[in-house]
């Protein structure tokens, strides 16, 4: 049967389109679409179950991206020619669609739900995570699957001061904005990205161009709904609610819950004094009650203990270790920590630290990214470790969780804007989360920057982040610096700012409630730039500027260029060249072939200076040439008995024969006579010699010559030095002459 397509077409408004289309493909799943913008194409399903399993009390919702190497014509990498487990790039693409879609499923649904998205294929001209929002969306608003309303995401960026929707890579390249929003028609729901120091304005700018673009998306979801006619949401098992309960639990519970909140203590005390009031509360009831209704009365009281925190900073602007709404709780760094790393730091804010430290290698050790879409290297990258005694628990460690890439990313783009272009090293920062109660990604930027800067890094600025929170009931609202994890979890927003003195260099936003205005939003940023500068006075007053060079123990680098002619002779048959003085000079050499010029980069890594100005020196005799005219230093290494074989000393090992000739102006008949093993003499270079296609170098014609010395006019003869006499004329003198070796025969 000829399947019956529906398509709808978004104008982007500069001639640029986007297609979604559904009922061709994937047609058993609950809503299916293809999205399509120029040859990019990406396959969106979604699938739900029609009941929830037994106990679960959450949404049990998985986002699923991957971009297949077929869409771009290529093979996947390495041995296994099979996609595998997914990439870090795709990984943050799901936590992008993630993030926005989560909210918006009723709180009380708690099916299985599985969205999936798969690029087909791929355009160069097109970066395809920027339609996965757009995609998903499209693909629940055509199913029965409850669901509040359409949302979307876009890429915006700034080129030549103007903004752009979805721009190619190229594009982005040139922008000082890269950014992807989040939103539904009404509200801003989700914003990340990195920029060049931008001003809060230009941010918020931004914003609002992105969501002008989403709401013409969300209105093609709509439309492209009608057309294939919207399903009836399905009906599922509504959570059991007893609002007798549940004020009887707020009477018991919120009070107190309000008075310990107010005493402003630690995260461990107030969490042991939360945990007594519910086991006070739970004991007024009977085991039949607790058995029957258990689920019911812990969720009551977290809604009370919740209602109790959000009224005492809205009413007292009180918050639960006692600060104002614009505190910062205290902080102490220190650097150079640990004594065996090439830079080290540890940044404490309250109860959350992180310890940093840096890595400097050659490009050797760049991070390889191998996508279908792209195809790269990262010389600066960070990694993010949150292991679960951060926040004293007891958890097993299953590999890197997707948390640990999403908050490692976040603070990546913040710091790799500020680490100069022509910094010679691959650098590598780990952060370890030692201590949690909010912001730890912030946590590891600010000790990042230390770390950097303690390694000798010579960032342009230093950055520092903050993580921002609200509280609103719809009339009043509180902006919150620095939040707590308990803030994060009870408030209305999670806006992470990172930035220098001069502006903003990457941000994260996840916003939990709709129609957030942009008023608060400006407000926000403008809390959050007071909030980063007073941090960034305190590791200013740690470290005030990176330090002028690397540790001692830490590698230096030094970077040089060759003609691309000389790369072969660098490395030698089989690498033997480079491997023998790699080994000799205890360094680490790398050679890249620039694609331009076709000239070798070589970079040298070693802790010795010695070591490296050893190889440099063999480079630079390798590279030697001596220039007609000029006057050179030279060592005799090899005596023979037609004259001495010389090195130059600016260039050991090249070497050159000195003709016992050019010894003096005196006969010469022993070289011994002259210059001995080992002597450093001066000699003028002749350059090429045409009679024996030789180099020529010359002690005597540096030498005065004698008073009254007559030179003996040169013979006719041939390359060999015999005379140009005819076949017939050769006498005894020249047959003597014969008997000589060719080399020794003198006039």
């Amino acid at each position: 049967m000829i399947p019956k397509v529906h398509t709808e077409i978004i104008e982007l408004g500069d001639g640029r389109t986007i297609s979604i289309e559904t009922g061709k493909l994937a047609k058993q799943a609950d809503g299916s679409v293809v999205v399509r913008m120029g040859d990019a194409m990406l396959l969106a399903t979604v699938v739900s179950a029609k009941s929830a399993s037994p106990g679960v009390d959450f949404l049990p919702l998985t986002v699923d991206y991957r971009e297949k190497f077929a869409a771009a014509g290529r093979y996947p990498g390495g041995f296994f020619k099979r996609e595998a487990r997914p990439s870090t790039e795709e990984i943050l693409t799901m936590r992008l669609v993630d993030r926005v879609l989560r909210p918006l499923f009723p709180k009380d649904y708690h099916a299985e739900t599985q969205v999936m998205i798969q690029l087909m294929s791929h355009d160069e001209d097109v970066m395809p995570d920027a339609l996965t929002g757009l995609a998903a969306s499209a693909c629940i608003a055509i199913s029965d699957i409850p669901f509040e309303t359409p949302i979307s995401e876009v890429r915006v960026a700034r080129v030549d001061g103007n903004l752009v929707i979805n721009p190619t890579r190229a594009q982005l390249d040139e922008s000082d904005i890269d950014m992807v929003v989040g939103a539904s028609a009404d509200s801003v729901m989700m914003v990340e990205g990195e920029m060049k120091e931008i001003s809060e304005e230009e941010m918020v700018e931004a914003i609002k161009f992105a969501h002008d673009a989403i709401k013409v998306q969300c209105e093609a979801q709509l439309k492209l709904a009608e057309k294939v006619g919207k399903k009836v949401i399905r009906e599922y098992e509504v959570a059991v609610e007893d609002e007798d309960l549940a004020e009887k639990i707020s009477k018991m519970a919120y009070q107190k819950c309000y008075d310990i909140a107010k005493k402003g203590t630690s995260k461990q005390e107030r969490g042991e004094a939360f945990a007594n009031v519910k086991d006070e509360v739970s004991a007024t009831f009977s085991e039949e009650e607790l058995e029957e209704k258990g689920e019911l009365i812990s969720n009551y009281f977290g809604k009370a203990q919740k209602a109790a925190v959000r009224d005492l900073i809205l009413n007292e602007g009180i918050r639960l270790d006692g600060r104002k709404t614009t505190d910062i709780r205290p902080i102490w760094c220190e650097v150079d920590y640990l004594p065996s790393t090439h830079g080290s730091s540890i940044f404490t804010r309250g109860e959350t630290q992180a310890l940093a430290t840096v890595t400097l290698g050659t490009s050797r050790e760049a991070n390889m990214v191998d996508l279908p879409t792209f195809q790269g290297e990262e010389t600066f990258y960070l990694h993010y470790n949150f292991p679960p005694f951060s926040t004293g628990e007891a958890k097993p460690l299953r590999g890197t969780s997707r948390r640990e890439i999403g908050h490692g990313n976040l603070a990546q783009r913040a710091l790799k804007g500020m680490v100069p272009d022509d910094c010679p090293y691959t650098v590598r920062v780990v952060s370890e989360v030692l201590e949690s109660n909010g912001s730890s990604s912030m946590a590891t930027v600010c000790a990042g920057t230390m770390a950097l800067m303690d390694a000798g890094v010579q960032m342009k600025k230093p950055v520092s982040g903050i993580a921002m929170g609200l509280i609103s009931d719809g009339e009043k609202y509180a902006v919150l610096s620095d939040i707590l994890g308990d803030e994060d979890h009870l408030g209305d927003m999670d806006f992470k700012v990172t930035g220098t003195k001069d502006g903003i260099t990457a941000c994260q936003m996840d916003i939990k409630i709709k129609g957030l205005s942009y008023e608060i939003l400006v407000n926000a940023l403008k809390q959050a730039r007071d909030g980063r500068f007073h941090i960034l006075e305190k590791l200013i007053e740690t470290i005030p500027a990176p330090n002028a060079s690397v540790k001692p123990h830490a590698p230096k680098m030094v970077t040089t260029v060759i003609p691309g002619d000389y790369i072969g002779a660098l490395i030698g048959p089989g690498g033997k060249v480079i491997q023998e003085l790699q080994k000799e000079t205890k360094t680490t050499i790398v050679i890249n072939e620039d694609p331009v010029t076709e000239e070798g980069i070589v970079e040298i890594l070693g802790t010795s200076q010695e070591g490296i100005d050893a190889v440099l020196a063999k480079i630079d005799a390798m590279l030697f040439k001596p220039q007609v005219g000029e006057t050179y230093k030279v060592k005799v290494i090899k005596m023979l008995d037609f004259g001495a074989v010389v090195e130059y000393v600016k260039a050991p090992g090249n070497e050159v024969l000195l003709h016992v000739s050019e010894l003096a102006w005196e006969r010469t008949n022993n070289v011994s006579d002259v210059v001995k093993l080992g002597d450093i003499l001066d000699v003028k270079y002749f350059g090429i010699d045409p009679k024996t296609r030789k180099e020529k170098v010359s002690r005597k014609a540096l030498l005065p010559k004698p008073e009254g010395f007559k030179e003996r006019p040169p013979r006719e003869g041939n390359e060999r030095g015999r005379d140009n006499r005819s076949r017939d004329n050769r006498g005894r003198d020249n047959r003597r002459d014969d008997r000589r070796p060719r080399e020794d025969k003198e006039d």
